[in-house]
């Protein structure tokens, strides 16, 4: 029987990189979030800071989720980040035992130690990943524990600033990691509403707004959690996990922030892919368009050629290419003034996609397609043709795949299906029957009524923020794609069209 992960077994193995310093250091972070995702970037860099001798703090986790905090505590907060991916071109596995929290508290059971924690001078930083749902107002009094993530949020500062007395230079470096767009903004906003709502003094609100920083951030790493061949790797490195996490090589963490920021969040110091500065938009515009993007125009016409993950499209030569060609021809060209470092990112988005320990399925990407190819390519494909006086080719290819992915074959208790060769699959789209309507009028094989549909599609206000039909030719190539995919076959009519790059 292997034995478990914990302080006396990394003590005895020095060849883990776990010293007894570690378990020293001060709690300078407060964590609300026990998610991969957190364990696997924000705990990830102040572990790799700690062990380079850099920041020397640890971090106070706060579980708001339901049951104990047991699979923590019995391994001594420990646990293993296996890096396993694609990174310039080459194979990346790489096994790391991160020492960097101290401890986690369940928020209902130990409300009054995530309280007394903030009495710590050192404990300047906190940060959260709620998911989205939770940076929005909830109006509740914070007497005892409360329910929503701004009303904690509000109880620690409030906390805080009794226990200080209000002095200056007390407050925190706040730094929200759910993926809305200006989130630290947004949490602000609701926190001082939020502290209105209670009653809260004057001299309260005005310590929020002038000690603390609110920092808007992006995270983007990929971090599949708990690996399907644990037993193995438990096996080989001779100890058991249960809080085993795998992640992607690449990780980005952009945060809004001045010098003040960056002195607090002094883990930065040892890893460039954590930026601070003074505006992220680049950053968001790049994910959202080379990364975002390039997944919602390709992923229905790879998905109709018969593949099921973007693995098996980037080992699919043709739609290697054409992820390829979208990205470095089409989008890129398009962002490259805004976003000086989207070459290097798109070369990286590339690489990501490659990754073979990551099963992304191209059906969970189509979740609301019409809405995501609005935000994130209508523009783009405005922008390429205003620049280049041209269309973007593949792109146009992959707006007619969406049309025929988004082609109800049945409908069964309101939901719509569509389908790929004898099999049906679930369309998930709020403009579903918007699309369906359309789709109505278009029988067999299509014939002259597929122009006509896509001209209207394109010029229809409810799906796009721009009339798509009004840029010269785009509904020409839309509809020759479409009707070629509608005699042909999808994956017969890609191979004729397009040569493999």
């Amino acid at each position: 029987m292997l034995p478990i992960l914990n302080k006396a077994h990394v003590l005895k193995h020095p060849e883990l990189g776990v010293s007894e310093s570690y378990f020293n250091y001060p709690e300078k972070i407060l964590q609300f979030g026990t998610g991969v995702l957190l364990r696997g970037l924000v705990d990830y860099l102040v572990d790799k800071a700690n062990k380079k001798g850099v920041y020397q703090g640890r971090i106070v986790v706060v579980k708001s989720t339901g049951g104990d905090t047991k699979e923590f505590s019995q391994q001594d907060n420990l646990y293993t980040t296996n890096i396993k991916g694609v990174s310039q071109g080459e194979l990346v596995n790489e096994v790391l035992i991160n020492a960097s929290v101290s401890r986690v508290l369940q928020s209902n059971a130990y409300w009054q130690q995530v309280l007394e924690a903030v009495h710590q001078p050192a404990l300047q930083t906190i940060i959260s990943n709620t998911t989205e749902v939770g940076i929005q107002y909830v109006e509740e009094k914070i007497d005892g524990v409360p329910a929503s993530f701004p009303g904690k949020l509000l109880a620690v500062l409030w906390e805080r600033f009794q226990y200080f007395k209000g002095a200056s230079h007390t407050g925190f470096v706040i730094v929200p990691t759910e993926l809305v767009v200006n989130n630290g903004l947004l949490l602000k906003e609701i926190v001082l509403k939020l502290a209105k709502y209670n009653g809260l003094p004057l001299a309260f609100l005005q310590w929020i707004e002038s000690d603390n920083y609110f920092c808007s951030s992006l995270v983007d790493r990929i971090v599949p959690g708990k690996p399907k061949d644990l037993t193995a790797l438990e096996a080989k490195a001779g100890y058991s996990d249960g809080l085993w996490i795998d992640a992607e090589p690449y990780l980005l963490w952009a945060i809004e922030g001045d010098e003040r920021v960056r002195d607090i969040l002094g883990f930065h110091q040892t890893d460039a892919r954590m930026l601070i500065t003074p505006d992220i938009t680049p950053f968001r515009e790049q994910k959202l368009r080379i990364l975002n993007g390039s997944h919602t125009i390709s992923v229905p016409l790879g998905y109709l050629c018969g593949l099921n993950t973007v693995f098996e499209c980037m080992e699919n030569a043709y739609m290697r290419s054409f992820f390829r060609t979208v990205i470095i021809e089409e989008i890129l060209p398009t962002i490259r003034e805004i976003c000086p470092q989207a070459p290097e990112f798109a070369e990286d988005v590339l690489d990501r996609f490659a990754n073979p320990n990551i099963a992304h399925k191209l059906l969970s990407i189509t979740f609301q397609e019409s809405m995501k190819m609005n935000a994130r390519n209508v523009r783009t494909i405005v922008r390429y043709y205003e620049q280049q006086n041209a269309l973007p080719v593949s792109m146009c290819l992959g707006f007619a795949a969406m049309l025929l992915f988004l082609r109800p074959e049945k409908q069964e208790n309101g939901q719509y299906f569509g389908q790929r060769g004898t099999e049906y699959y679930a369309i998930t789209d709020d403009n579903i029957a918007i699309f369906a309507a359309y789709w109505a009028g278009i029988t067999g094989r299509g014939g002259a009524a597929v122009t006509e549909m896509v001209q209207a599609i394109s010029a229809d206000k409810r799906l796009w923020e721009s009339d798509l039909s009004q840029i010269p030719g785009f509904v020409e190539a839309v509809s020759a794609h479409l009707q070629g995919m509608l005699q042909e076959g999808v994956k017969a009519y890609a191979d004729s069209y397009s040569k493999v790059l």
